[in-house]
């Protein structure tokens, strides 16, 4: 015999959200590992021009999503397990796991809420710089140079289907390229100005990473509290 009563309901709620818990770490690590091979973000983050690489910043945020994943995944085993075989052991050793993964994630979250433009804004530098780069060196013809700075530029139009740093820039490059100076704009003729694109291609995935984290962060606290009442139901069960 084990629990009973109240503490047996407990026993299978903390079961349901270990479970759940254990989801939302098989979700986190999906949505992390597809955050990390999504083509546009890749295309745009492996860049590189006269050795400067573009912005490392998101991908560190999704290296560290993968790994909260896999650990989420791991914690939300054991609890399910400490629960089942009804171990007190077992379920303090879930309940530390939580306050720390807790911890971090709060501490997360405000590092990110202070940073949430960051990622943004580094890339928009770096494409400003790659532009000027690029039709700086159209203007005075030198022929390697322009091909590298005008290649890389053209995987940012190509891959956010915008041109330019704004609307005026927009008008400028379609220009050139009509006049066969250059050829950095997108086939498809789009003079949306890429500031907007990358704003929005960043802001959107932040936002949806936030979601994620909040979601688990609900789920924590009331494993948390389940976790202890249950430990608390076995130590003064007659049983044991």
């Amino acid at each position: 015999m084990g629990v009973e009563g109240c503490t047996k309901c407990i026993k299978y709620m903390l079961f349901f959200f270990n479970f759940i818990f254990w989801l939302a770490g098989g979700v986190i690590l999906g949505v992390a590992l597809w955050l990390r091979h999504d083509p546009k973000t890749s295309n745009l983050l492996e860049l590189e021009l006269d050795g400067a690489h573009a912005p490392s910043t998101f991908y560190i945020s999704v290296h560290i999503l993968i790994a909260v994943g896999a650990v989420m995944m791991v914690v939300g085993f054991l609890g399910c397990y400490g629960a089942i075989q009804e171990s007190q052991c077992l379920l303090g050793t879930f309940f530390a796991c939580l306050v720390i993964l807790f911890a971090c994630e709060v501490a997360a979250g405000i590092w990110g809420f202070m940073h949430k433009d960051t990622v943004s804004k580094e890339m928009i530098n770096y494409y400003d710089s790659v532009y000027e780069k690029a039709v700086t060196q159209s203007i005075i013809t030198e022929p390697e140079r322009t091909q590298a700075a005008a290649a890389v530029l053209k995987v940012f139009h190509e891959t956010l289907d915008c041109c330019g740093k704004g609307q005026g820039t927009s008008m400028l490059t379609k220009l050139t390229d009509a006049l066969g100076l250059t050829d950095i704009c997108p086939s498809s003729g789009t003079s949306v100005d890429c500031h907007k694109r990358i704003d929005e291609l960043f802001t959107d995935k932040i936002y949806l990473i936030g979601i994620a984290a909040l979601v688990v962060a609900v789920i924590m606290i009331f494993e948390m509290i389940f976790s202890m009442v249950l430990c608390c139901g076995i130590r003064n069960s007659p049983v044991y």
